[in-house]
């Protein structure tokens, strides 16, 4: 019994003296080496850092704090490029101001007609209400011919004012000055896009920027155009004299065949005889209309003024009548003129004829160059044409033909050339 105690007695010493050395006893770690990389000398690699879209900005450190860093720049990019890209920022500024200003302007026709037709048709108003209540009104009645004779005179100032700028005219000359300065815009993006620029064409895209700017001008006074010409002339937008585009040839015609001239040639005689005379005899229509009416309207408000100032010196009742009656036909022919916009039409027809012209024109410089490699394409021409035209390829074909014949016949040409308007 005795040895069994002293046994386990030693037992339990010897396991707690291993408990108290584990707990005691720390591993040793393992040792880590770090590396600490070594410093270099700051240095740029200004060939990788700056090139972005084939520039290549090559900046040379220099120790000295107090010299002008000296800034070297080699580009792949020609200079046309960068001039055409100025060229389009101007053209993007001139397609906001010409649509900021159309809209101001369209808000001037709409606010100045039924301005100027309350005015009318109340001072009509009072005039028949003083004619009607007679002579022992008193002074009410010489109120109201005063006051009516004052408005119908005022309306007749406003509206010779308004017959002469023509808001509505001047909203479709901002509309189209808009859309030819985004098809401008469009073509310069395709020839960034697509071909490699030169000093002509950045010369001819300000010449186009220029001859819109003097066929659509922005202010009013001393440079707006004559709003009642004494016949139609065609809008020209356009410089006058266009370089040709040039176009790398796809063969040694550079697409040019004499079936091609002799349809182009054709396109424009239909263009000539069809279209453009179309135009014109429409756009001298709206033009008499518009001057007839731009007449009409301040000479019967001006009578009006002159009918009711008669009520004011005299009861008598024709004065009264007129009054009236002259007044009423007043907003009637304003609301035609303004509301149905004649001077808008009378626009429209000035540019539709102006685009046949430069189509005409466009066409018959292009066959007249004698450098077949300065043309432009004949296939890609006679695609644009068509398109232009509002043609497949085939019909523009048959219009041609068709020319061709009734040329040959002497009977009239019964197709016009464009089937867009």
């Amino acid at each position: 019994m005795a040895s069994l105690q002293a046994s386990n007695f030693l037992l339990s010493s010897s396991s707690s003296s291993n408990q108290i050395h584990a707990a005691i006893s720390i591993p040793k770690l393992p040792s880590v080496r770090f590396s600490v990389p070594k410093l270099r000398q700051p240095t740029i690699q200004s060939e990788e850092l700056n090139r972005k879209d084939g520039l290549i900005n090559t900046i040379p450190i220099q120790n000295d704090v107090h010299s002008t860093p000296l800034v070297q720049q080699t580009s792949s990019v020609s200079m046309a490029t960068f001039q055409l890209c100025a060229v389009l920022e101007a053209i993007a500024d001139r397609v906001e101001m010409h649509k900021n200003i159309g809209e101001q302007r369209d808000n001037w026709n709409t606010l100045l007609l039924n301005s100027i037709n309350m005015i009318t048709l109340t001072a009509a108003t009072m005039a028949g209400v003083a004619a009607a209540t007679g002579v022992g009104a008193g002074v009410s009645v010489m109120g109201l011919k005063l006051a009516s004779s004052v408005m119908f005179s005022a309306a007749t100032g406003m509206l010779v004012l308004m017959n002469k700028i023509q808001p509505s005219q001047l909203v479709e000359e901002q509309r189209n000055a808009t859309r030819l300065f985004k098809q401008l815009q469009s073509q310069i993006k395709t020839l960034l896009a697509v071909g490699s620029p030169c000093q002509d064409d950045v010369n001819d895209a300000m010449e186009k920027v220029l001859a819109l700017d003097k066929a659509y001008p922005l202010p009013l006074l001393g440079v707006m155009l004559d709003k009642f010409p004494a016949s139609l002339e065609p809008a020209v937008w356009w410089p006058t004299k266009q370089s040709p585009n040039s176009n790398k040839a796809l063969n040694n015609n550079n697409g040019w065949t004499k079936e091609l001239e002799m349809e182009m040639r054709e396109v424009v005689e239909v263009i000539k005889r069809k279209d453009c005379e179309d135009y014109e005899r429409l756009g001298n229509k709206a033009l008499n209309m518009n001057k007839v009416l731009a007449t009409s309207g301040p000479l019967l408000t001006g009578i009006a003024a002159l009918g009711s100032a008669f009520m004011v010196s005299s009861n008598s009742p024709w004065a009264a009548t007129v009054a009236v009656v002259a007044g009423a036909l007043a907003s009637a022919v304003n609301t035609f003129e303004h509301g149905g916009q004649v001077g808008m039409v009378f626009e429209m027809y000035r540019n539709n004829a102006g685009f046949f012209k430069h189509m005409q024109e466009s066409i018959e410089s292009t066959l007249d160059e004698c450098d077949v490699e300065k043309k432009e394409n004949g296939e890609l021409f006679e695609m644009k044409v068509a398109l232009q035209l509002g043609r497949s390829l085939s019909e523009l074909r048959d219009v041609a033909k068709k020319s061709s014949y009734s040329r040959i016949e002497g009977s009239p040409m019964d197709e016009f050339a464009s089937k867009l308007f």
